[in-house]
């Protein structure tokens, strides 16, 4: 029988509930494969809490869950350095504000579309509320590609989008911060253009500038709360992070400050990645090096092993798992761990998987893991620390007011420790022990349910 809370309910009611909803959404979002995916999996382990909970079904909170209050698109026109239009599309989806305004990243990156942005912004919801901070789900971005654009062109393109963003956001309705291709340049564009067409300074973005309203902490926090979180899934099974081998896809932010905290931990990071292929060093990254290519460079991974001894490198990232290793930290992008690659992590002894990415394991993946016992982390919980201190930063900017970095740190610490406390004891109350996945959908479905019971049919 399958470990997962979907494989306890078969043949049952927890069954028609879940073919009923999904019946639903698929007819009604053809062809948005990410966006399904992750309504699957939240729906199929939230089957028992409906069952035990009938005023959810009788007042269709699940149906409203998956629907969002507000999707919004729009042309974005810019001006090349050839003084040539482009136009883009922009998205900003608004999906649930039950417990807080709408908060969540902004992408920039080719393959930006409807999809992609509301699966995002669904799994923002369950991730935020289980940060214990006052904030709701929402996600947006961009077809365009920073990628080999000049700063000028950035500028312009961050000043266009904003034109039209603008209207739907601010520190009390939306509060947006960084992702893929969106950085610190462009969110001091993005602030910038806001604060031209507002008049105005608030903590209507988050990921700023040190200086001008942004959280110390705040660049390291997804890569240092993924840590703390596995820290944590390390020591329920009686072991620590000396002498263990491990694996970090991607070599973006989430990755670095992953293998830093790792490093400090006294765990030997032996491989990462980008988009074109992975490096492998048994003696263990030298994460400056990788810091000086990826964030001073903007070079590719590849430069690593041309000037580190020992170290080789591959093309095609997704090999990266089939390094041996003892626990594996998938940061790079959604669905990079296929059921193949998750089974040959079982067959090379990979005994934890945490997730710095958003949904970067698949279906299959997950089931390998599972039920091969590999403690496996979910992405909406393992990866919620950048969004727990964007609410940080969001707290101190309305107090108008600065944390220390130890302070903030010590914060996220407290937060990831919570985080996993409501994953396990979710888990545990119906019927699912040690099944974090599991754990992590029903606690931040239950926040959320009872609170949209509280606010009526709205």
């Amino acid at each position: 029988m399958s470990t997962t809370v979907a494989g306890n309910v078969k043949g049952s009611a927890g069954s028609a509930f879940v073919a009923d909803i999904m019946g639903a959404v698929t007819a009604r979002n053809p062809g948005e494969l990410e966006f399904l995916q992750a309504v699957r999996e939240v729906v199929e382990s939230i089957a028992p809490v409906v069952a035990c909970h009938p005023e959810f079904a009788r007042h269709k909170v699940v149906e409203r869950l998956v629907e969002p209050e507000r999707q919004i698109m729009f042309r974005v026109p810019w001006v090349d350095d050839k003084g040539q239009v482009q136009v883009n599309r922009g998205f900003r989806v608004q999906f649930n504000s039950a417990i807080g305004p709408y908060k969540g990243g902004i992408r920039f990156h080719p393959s930006v579309y409807l999809g992609i942005i509301k699966f995002l912004g669904f799994e923002q919801i369950f991730k935020n509320a289980l940060t214990t901070t006052p904030i709701g789900g929402g996600k947006g971005g961009s077809d365009f590609d920073p990628k080999g654009k000049s700063d000028n062109e950035v500028m312009r393109f961050c000043q266009s989008f904003m034109t039209e963003l603008f209207r739907h956001i601010g520190e009390d309705t939306d509060v947006p911060a960084g992702d893929i291709g969106v950085g610190g340049r462009e969110v001091g564009y993005m602030f910038g253009q806001w604060k031209r067409l507002m008049t105005k300074f608030t903590g209507v973005l988050t990921g700023k500038g040190i200086g001008w309203g942004g959280s110390l902490v705040r660049t390291e926090a997804t890569g240092y709360g993924l840590v703390y979180y596995t820290s944590r899934m390390l020591a329920d099974r009686k072991q620590e992070w000396t002498g263990k081998k491990v694996l970090v896809s991607g070599s973006g932010n989430v990755a670095i400050y992953a293998v830093q905290k790792l490093q400090q931990l006294g765990a030997k990071v032996i491989a990462m990645s980008d988009s074109n292929g992975y490096i492998v060093d048994e003696a263990g990254v030298d994460l400056e090096l990788v810091r000086q290519i990826k964030e001073v460079e903007r070079g590719r991974i590849k430069e690593y092993a041309q000037r580190r001894k020992g170290s080789q490198y591959v093309s095609g990232c997704n090999g990266i798992w089939t390094v041996p290793c003892d626990v594996a930290l998938p940061c790079a992008t959604q669905n990079e761990i296929d059921g193949e690659s998750a089974q040959i992590l079982v067959r090379n002894g990979c005994k934890f998987v945490a997730e710095g990415a958003n949904m970067p394991s698949t279906p299959e993946a997950i089931e390998v893991f599972l039920d091969n016992n590999v403690y496996y982390g979910p992405a909406k919980a393992a990866n919620a620390g950048g969004v727990a201190t964007s609410a940080l930063e969001m707290c101190q900017n309305s107090m108008r007011m600065d944390w220390s970095f130890s302070e903030v740190d010590a914060k996220l610490h407290r937060i990831m420790d919570a985080i996993y406390d409501q994953c396990v004891q979710a888990a545990e109350a119906y019927g699912a022990p040690g099944n974090l996945m599991v754990g992590a959908n029903i606690a931040g479905f239950l926040k959320v349910a009872r609170a949209m019971l509280a606010q009526g049919v709205v």
